[in-house]
């Protein structure tokens, strides 16, 4: 029953390995009661660990995990940057503020207002002057046809 809301809790955390069927190694097949292949995060763990302690070349112990030779690498690496914390899937979705605030939008309503023919380039470095904002013309363009901008 503990397995299952261990099971449970990874999942709704988005901590369930990809591919549990895909975890070889021993410790996993020998003793399911502690390692949980479902575990993303301790799959993770064991995988550099059977590298880094026991020696096994990175193609198996990635393979032996679940994993491809790349994976490994992105994981060693995440791991050497934060530790355990590294093992942990980034979060999807945006990252940081997003730029397209009131006073953004604002502002480029505004010059368009006082200049229509402007281009989204020449807004877009317009707003970097005045607001240190940098955005992509595109997304200049695409912000003042959303609805709600006025025309």
């Amino acid at each position: 029953m503990a397995e299952r809301a261990r099971q449970r809790a990874l999942e709704a955390a988005g901590l369930l390995h990809p591919a549990p069927e895909a975890v070889t190694a021993a410790a996993f097949v020998e003793h399911p009661e502690f390692f949980a292949a479902f575990d993303k995060v301790q799959v993770k763990y064991e995988m550099l660990r059977s590298h880094l302690v026991e020696g096994e070349t990175v193609t198996a112990a990635a393979a032996a995990h679940g994993y491809s030779r790349a994976s490994f690498y992105l994981v060693a690496r995440a791991f050497e940057e934060a530790g355990m914390v590294g093992l942990l899937d980034e979060r999807p979705g945006r990252r940081g503020p997003v730029k397209l605030s009131a006073e953004v939008l604002a502002f480029l309503e505004a010059r368009r207002r006082e200049r229509p023919g402007a281009s989204g380039a020449e807004l877009a470095d317009e707003l970097e002057r005045a607001l240190g904002v940098r955005l992509h013309r595109r997304t200049v363009e695409r912000a003042l046809r959303a609805p709600g901008a006025q025309r």
